[in-house]
């Protein structure tokens, strides 16, 4: 089940592959995900000294989560994947020029898990080229249904 969508990750890159990663959240953050208050939009991931971590999510604090921690909506947050797994990313992100970026934010056997994607930036006429086949789609069942009628 989906929580939160990129859709802007869609239309900036092309997604060669997709990795479901835990994430080091803490208990407010949690709730907050769990009441939709989060965005990862402008998130981008990043590769730091064989750790892998995402930087830029926003998650908004709920007003009655807690009252002792002083919440950071923008910190740093680790990601968690398997040594195999971040030995191969860091590969590809090094060499094959590809970037990682945040796809989703899902429930895994109710815990809070990330898809990120491998992922190659699209120039602006792959963008439009899209865009155009995307619009195609959209007429074609527009004729399509139109015929049936």
């Amino acid at each position: 089940m989906s929580i939160i969508d990129n859709r802007k990750a869609f239309h900036d890159y092309f997604i060669e592959e997709r990795f479901e990663a835990g994430l080091v959240l803490e208990g407010w953050e949690v709730k907050a995900i769990r009441a939709g208050r989060a965005q990862i939009k402008e998130a981008y991931v990043l590769i730091r000294s064989g750790e892998i971590f995402i930087i830029g999510m926003h998650i908004s604090p709920l007003l009655a989560a807690s009252t002792h921690v002083k919440p950071d909506p923008v910190r740093t947050r680790k990601v968690l994947l398997h040594a195999n797994e971040i030995d191969k990313l860091i590969g590809k992100v090094e060499r094959a020029g590809f970037t990682l970026v945040p796809l989703d934010l899902h429930y895994s056997k109710g815990r809070v898990k990330m898809e990120i994607g491998l992922a190659k930036g699209k120039k602006q006429y792959d963008k439009r080229e899209s865009e155009k086949e995307r619009d195609w789609e959209r007429e074609k069942q527009r004729l399509m249904r139109d015929k049936t009628r």
